[in-house]
C-alpha cells in the first residue's frame, strides 16, 4: 500500500552526553521515510535547498523511496540546532533557521493524490489540511505536531483534528493540547476532538494507544547506550506506519503490533547520530529486535494471586 509523508527534511548540529555533530542529515519526513521505507511504498513530499547533497537523496532512492515530491530550490536547507542533557526526553532548542522550509507549501502530484494511507509531519496545521484537501480518498490519515502550533494556533490545529483518524504527539503535547496534566483524561479530551485514535510517545518509557475507553502500551526497548533521541519519535511513526500500511488493517490487534514495531525502529534510530543507525539496517536484525521485544512483553497466564 502506497503511504505518503509531508514534512521536513534538514540539517541538525546536536550535542548529547556522548557528543556532538554538525551538518547531520535530519528533518521529519527523512527520519519517517528511512524508517517507514523498510515496510512498503513511501512516497516523500519535501522541500530542500540547493545545499543539499546528492547522497541522501541516492539513499532514499536506493530504498525505493518515490522522490518525485522532493523539491529543490534556491536557498538554503532548513536547520535546527539543540543540546541534550542528562534528561534524554527533552531537548533544548538553541536555533532554528527554517531557511527555504518557511515557504514550504506542498503540492502533490496526480498519482499522490491518490495516496491509501498518510502521514502529516510537524508543519503547521493550516498547510496540513491543504494536504488533506489535495489527497482523494485516503483509507488512514495520522499527525504529528508540537507544542508551537497548540499554543499559537490551537484553533486552526482542531479544525484539523477533525479531518484525521490518529494523532501522534508527545506526553508534554498531550497534558498541553488536552489540558490536563493527567496523561489518560488529556487523551480522552483530545479523543473528543475528533481522532479516533491517538498515540503518545513517551521516549524511554514507552508508548501508549488510546482507542475510546480502551488504550495499550508498548515499553521501549532496554539499551546500554543511547548516544541520539533527535528523530526518534518520526522513526516511531514511521514503523507504525509502515506497518499498517504493510498489514492493510487498522484492527486494534494491528494498531497495537504496529506501536509495538514503531518502539523498535525508534530503539535502532537512538544508537547513532542523525539517521545513521538506520543506513546499513536489515530485516532479519528487525526480526531479531522484534522477537527480543516479544520476549520483553510476553507474560503466560497465571492463578490469581488471592490467598488460598
Amino acid at each position: 500500500m502506497s503511504l505518503l509523508v509531508v514534512g521536513s527534511v534538514a540539517f541538525d548540529n546536536v550535542e548529547t552526553p556522548k557528543g556532538k555533530v554538525e551538518d547531520a542529515l535530519g528533518g521529519s519526513a527523512l527520519y519517517f521515510s528511512a524508517s517507514s521505507s523498510m515496510f512498503t511504498d513511501v512516497r516523500l513530499v519535501a522541500v530542500v535547498g540547493d545545499d543539499f547533497p546528492d547522497e541522501p537523496v541516492n539513499f532514499l532512492k536506493g530504498r525505493g523511496v518515490d522522490l518525485s515530491g522532493l523539491h529543490q530550490v534556491e536557498g538554503k536547507t532548513f536547520r535546527w540546532e539543540g543540546r541534550y542533557g542528562a534528561d534524554l526526553n527533552e531537548a533544548e532548542t538553541l536555533a532554528t533557521h527554517l531557511n527555504v522550509f518557511g515557504d514550504f507549501k506542498p503540492v502533490l502530484s496526480e498519482e499522490y493524490r491518490k495516496s491509501e494511507y498518510v502521514f502529516l509531519a510537524n508543519i503547521d496545521p493550516c498547510l496540513q489540511r491543504d494536504v488533506l484537501d489535495q489527497v482523494e480518498s485516503p483509507k488512514f490519515v495520522a499527525l504529528d505536531t508540537m507544542n508551537f502550533w497548540i499554543d499559537s494556533k490551537l484553533d486552526s490545529l482542531k479544525e484539523t483534528l477533525k479531518r484525521i483518524d490518529m494523532l501522534v504527539i508527545n506526553d508534554g503535547e498531550a497534558r498541553s493540547l488536552g489540558g490536563d496534566n493527567n496523561v489518560v483524561r488529556a487523551a480522552r479530551n483530545i479523543l473528543k476532538m475528533g481522532p479516533r485514535f491517538l498515540v503518545i510517545k513517551r521516549g524511554e518509557y514507552g508508548a501508549l494507544l488510546f482507542d475510546g475507553e480502551e488504550f495499550a502500551f508498548a515499553p521501549a526497548f532496554p539499551l546500554e547506550e543511547v548516544f541520539d533521541p533527535t528523530g526518534a519519535g518520526d522513526t516511531f511513526a514511521g514503523g507504525m506506519m509502515g506497518y499498517i500500511a504493510n498489514k492493510d488493517s487498522v484492527s486494534p490487534e494491528i494498531l497495537r503490533q504496529a506501536m509495538v514495531m514503531g518502539c523498535t525502529m525508534a530503539s535502532f534510530d537512538v544508537e547513532d547520530f542523525s539517521f545513521n543507525a538506520m543506513r546499513n539496517l536489515t530485516h532479519p536484525q528487525i526480526n531479531g529486535r522484534l522477537n527480543a521485544f516479544r520476549n520483553l512483553i510476553h507474560c503466560t497466564d497465571f492463578a490469581s494471586p488471592g490467598k488460598a
